[in-house]
């Protein structure tokens, strides 16, 4: 495994290595350009295609055709010439495009003519009454710990939430022989009439067929709840039990094992802490960067591509990665991009690839109960900070989320905001009567991901760093 960069500096450096960052370098390196491809998990695919190289689930009908055909796109980055750098966490990136990497414990910088960020998507918030128990995780956990060793539930599982990778986990599991004793499903009935005038664009997209045929494959085998309005895990000191509401109805249900899911949100914390200008979206519910048609950001040098760039798909991804990697060809050496597809060809593909989504992003949008909690749930998980909390820290005068660090430390920890930011602008306007946009989100700075101060004091320095400290 390469512990350092080859070079100091290379025309494109891609961050993320899952569909959008493959196609990204992919074309950014057979067009001639110096590429580097930096990915923090041990192996190339993203979620979306997490462990396609080392995957124990060798039978392809287990995970399904959309993850196997990661296969070409991973092979295609590998022969293209880009240099490719896993278990690399990228916690700086500046306006001057220079990047900190750690790898191994140590820690480098490399510079860049263009970047391009792959970062992709988090799952969002789940703040429920006792999500933080152990025995409660995200479907995108599981499905990790399902794609890289093969694990499935074996005792008393609950699924609950909505949105595509919802079914999909579900079908996922069964087919590997675990267990789910119900799924509750929190999708809102007025839902299916907001989303009913894009549904025709929906039907005659490829996600169709493919949906309507894993719902039908879960629900034969697991009994499904609709119209979950209420929903809480307890237990002393490990999940226990699940109790939710439906038509007016409580129950409680026996549980090993809760999973949870709202769909995803752009993963934008390296974004915002290199500056780059982002907007609430209040179809997708969260922050999403503000872009030009080939992915540019408002940062000079900097695009975005995939579901950072907002929450589209593998498919959508792909092509956005190409884009922006076009884009990029063009303005570094305008011969060689006449040797890719044209530009207009990589448009034409996104409105295909992204026919359908605002049929699934109107009728998945979560409901507001299970975004803005109340009371003792807890919101910030770091520093376990209550909606409660939070509420009182406003009335006594905080505005933001900025100023909330300094009564609550929220967003402080190692996550720095990623399991509670959105919840936490949410919570905040919703207190003080006004817009997400204007609440604002966390103020980020590098480093963006944990690293120990003997690695930063360990990153080599030029006597240019050396002469800054001496001089004062």
């Amino acid at each position: 495994m390469n512990t350092t960069a080859r070079h100091d500096s290379y025309d494109v450096v891609v961050i993320g290595a899952g569909p959008a960052g493959l196609a990204a370098a992919t074309t950014a390196a057979e067009a001639g350009l110096s590429t580097l491809l930096l990915d923090e998990n041990a192996g190339p695919g993203g979620q979306v295609w997490r462990a396609i190289a080392s995957t124990p689930v060798r039978d392809r009908n287990h995970l399904g055709a959309d993850y196997w055909a990661g296969s070409e796109l991973v092979e295609e980055a590998r022969s293209s010439g880009a240099e490719i750098i896993q278990r690399a966490t990228v916690w700086s990136l500046d306006r001057n495009l220079e990047i900190g990497v750690s790898v191994g414990g140590a820690s480098f910088f490399v510079k860049a003519r263009r970047v391009i960020l792959a970062t992709g998507a988090l799952e969002r918030p789940f703040p429920i009454p006792g999500w933080t128990l152990p025995g409660v995780m995200t479907a995108g956990a599981a499905q990790t710990m399902l794609k890289s060793s093969g694990l499935v539930p074996s005792g008393p599982t609950v699924i609950a939430g909505q949105g595509p990778l919802l079914w999909l986990l579900a079908a996922q599991i069964l087919r590997l022989g675990g267990r789910i004793d119900r799924i509750l499903d929190t999708t809102e009935r007025r839902n299916y009439l907001a989303a009913l005038p894009h549904a025709f664009a929906f039907m005659t997209s490829r996600y169709f067929a493919k949906g309507l045929a894993l719902m039908k494959q879960v629900r034969a085998k697991v009994p499904v709840v609709t119209g979950i309005s209420e929903l809480a895990a307890a237990g002393d000191g490990q999940l226990a039990t699940v109790t939710y509401v439906s038509g007016g109805r409580r129950e409680t249900v026996p549980a090993e094992l809760l999973l949870l899911h709202q769909g995803v949100v752009p993963n934008v914390n390296l974004a915002m802490a290199t500056g780059i200008e982002h907007r609430w979206d209040d179809l997708q519910l969260c922050w999403s960067p503000v872009l030009d048609r080939d992915g540019n950001t408002s940062v000079e040098g900097i695009a975005i591509a995939g579901d950072g760039a907002g929450i589209g798909g593998a498919d959508a991804a792909i092509v956005r990665g190409r884009i922006a990697a076009r884009a990029a060809v063009e303005a570094l050496a305008p011969a060689a991009a006449a040797r890719l597809a044209p530009m207009a060809s990589f448009k034409a593909s996104l409105v295909k690839a992204e026919r359908g989504r605002i049929f699934l992003d109107t009728l998945f949008r979560p409901a507001p109960q299970f975004r803005i909690p109340s009371g003792d749930t807890i919101v910030c998980r770091c520093e376990e900070v209550s909606a409660r909390d939070i509420l009182d820290a406003v009335a006594i005068g905080a505005t933001g989320p900025n100023q909330l660090k300094a009564y609550r430390r929220t967003g402080m920890g190692p996550c720095q905001g990623r399991l509670c930011g959105l919840t936490v602008t949410e919570l905040m306007a919703q207190a003080r009567g006004k817009s997400p946009q204007e609440i604002g989100y966390y103020r980020l700075r590098a480093p963006v991901k944990p690293i120990t101060l003997a690695e930063l004091a360990a990153v080599p320095k030029t006597e240019a760093d050396v002469n800054a400290v001496v001089r004062g």
